[in-house]
């Protein structure tokens, strides 16, 4: 089986070619190509098939040619993705399976369909704009941390750390507790700080987050862009230009009045094939 490992600000992954919908890919399966021991390592697989081969966007084979099947490393499905869909669109380019139309460059998912702008090494993908729908907590070692509950077609928590407490110093080896009753699907849960002032943005905030489905990870697109939208309203803002600094690196979030770009770099770092039956978590009963 053919496989490409790529990355966006260290959120990592890999990509399997399927045009046709073809591959038999199981949780199982998933999990083992995950695993960074046994398998390739990474935080989540990005299937690349045709939206028209896929019953989960079939519908919007109209709209993009090209549907990002993308599965958490525990095997489970996740509706979004941002740094994902980055990697994915840098994967389309690379191999000429597409180019831009335009301006942009279409690609259907779970959560519909998100449009891509290339500049050199930056891929910026458009996504919907973060919804603010409630207040919850999140409690970790011992601590109680108030936030505010956010849809960017996931769902996800962001808590901004009381004064004092050190970002660096969350424990995040386990979940965070979370309300069921609010987040019944589960929730990436971000933890925030402000950062110094950055050139060319409204705002500058450090975070760590803990994916459902992948535990700690370098960076969580959709989370930056979560965050982003709780820091502009907590600085009484609509829209605005945000600097989100994650353990990979520094993203930008632009949140307009009808959407939101998430910008950074995508690398794709290695090629290669991998023997489905040589990992062990992937063989059949």
């Amino acid at each position: 089986m053919e496989f490409t490992k790529g990355h966006g600000t260290g959120n990592d992954f890999v990509i399997l070619p399927d045009p046709d919908g073809a591959l038999d890919l199981t949780p199982g399966l998933v999990a083992a190509l995950c695993d960074r021991r046994r398998g390739i390592g990474a935080d989540g697989v990005l299937r690349v098939v045709r939206s028209a081969k896929h019953p989960d966007s079939a519908a919007l084979a109209g709209e993009a040619e090209w549907f990002m099947d993308y599965w958490n490393a525990d095997g489970s499905y996740a509706e979004m993705c941002g740094n994902g869909a980055r990697v994915f669109v840098r994967y389309l380019l690379d191999t000429g399976l597409a180019t831009p139309d335009g301006a942009t460059l279409p690609v259907a998912t779970r959560s519909g369909v998100v449009r891509a702008r290339v500049d050199g090494d930056i891929i910026a993908v458009e996504m919907r704009r973060p919804r603010l729908y409630d207040g919850s907590t999140a409690a970790l070692g011992g601590l109680t941390l108030a936030g505010t509950a956010v849809d960017v077609g996931n769902p996800h928590l962001v808590c901004p750390l009381p004064v004092g407490l050190d970002l660096g110093g969350l424990d995040l080896t386990r979940a965070p507790d979370v309300d069921p009753a609010v987040f019944p699907a589960g929730v990436n849960v971000e933890f925030t700080v402000p950062g110094s002032p950055v050139d060319g943005a409204d705002e500058h905030v450090l975070m760590r987050v803990y994916e459902r489905g992948s535990a700690e990870t370098l960076s969580c697109g959709t989370g930056t862009c979560a965050v982003a939208a709780v820091a502009l309203r907590d600085a009484g803002r609509d829209t605005g230009v945000v600097a989100v600094d994650v353990p990979g690196g520094r993203v930008t979030v632009t949140v307009t009045e009808d959407g939101c770009w998430l910008a950074g770099p995508a690398v794709l770092v290695a090629t290669g094939t991998i023997t489905p039956t040589a990992l062990p978590t992937a063989r059949p009963a």
